[in-house]
């Protein structure tokens, strides 16, 4: 898996992260697209947009990745970005309680909105403050598990894990996109009669013989 320049893409994903203000999801789209990591904290207004190519074994596929701002007062500008995503990433301060059980309530959106249309990554961040932690490993995996989501965990500091969230990410759009495919409702078999214009013809002055 690598990412890569200038390609023909089989799959353009709209992807969108949520939660809390202040978990670090700007940090983990820096680092993943840019590789950059500023210990500064600036407040996402509304929201920002990054794109990313990457090569998922022989599909080529094109991230649009949605970063939105964590502020209760952006709320309810979430499913504007959120509609039509193919995969979403709900981040959590793994020292945060409130920012886990913020997870939660996005996930119960989502899922009122989305159903299961949206593939949902669960993404534990900033385990390089591993001491400080307040939500265990296990606590979120079993959680995920049971809204059907899968689960990671990332230190945008430290640049541990990004990359494999992302990539899981996508691996497991293509099986969504790929299954969806599979269970489409097939095309109605259409019919084309065809008719010997010579026919039609000959047709066309026989009745006109007998309106006569």
């Amino acid at each position: 898996m690598s990412i890569i320049e200038d390609v023909k893409h089989d799959y353009k994903f709209k992807v969108v992260l949520l939660g809390e203000g202040a978990v670090g999801k700007s940090s983990l789209v820096m680092r993943y697209v840019k590789n950059k990591f500023t210990s500064r904290h600036l407040s996402t207004i509304q929201a920002s947009f990054q794109t990313q190519k990457i090569q998922i074994d022989d599909d080529e596929v094109e991230l649009n990745i949605w970063d939105t701002a964590g502020q209760e007062k952006y709320h309810a500008l979430g499913p504007i970005y959120y509609r039509g995503s193919n995969g979403v990433l709900l981040i959590f301060d793994v020292t945060d309680q409130r920012s886990f059980e913020k997870v939660k309530m996005w996930v119960r959106e989502l899922r009122a909105t989305l159903g299961n249309s949206a593939v949902l990554m669960i993404v534990g961040n900033k385990i390089d403050m591993e001491n400080e932690r307040t939500v265990s490993r296990e606590t979120a995996e079993e959680y995920a598990k049971t809204e059907n989501a899968f689960y990671s965990e990332t230190s945008a500091k430290e640049n541990i894990g990004i990359s494999t969230a992302f990539e899981t990410l996508t691996e497991k759009m293509i099986e969504h996109n790929k299954e969806n495919a599979r269970n489409a409702p097939p095309i109605a078999n259409r019919s084309i009669q065809l008719i010997d214009e010579n026919e039609r013809n000959s047709s066309i002055r026989t009745k006109k013989a007998k309106c006569c």
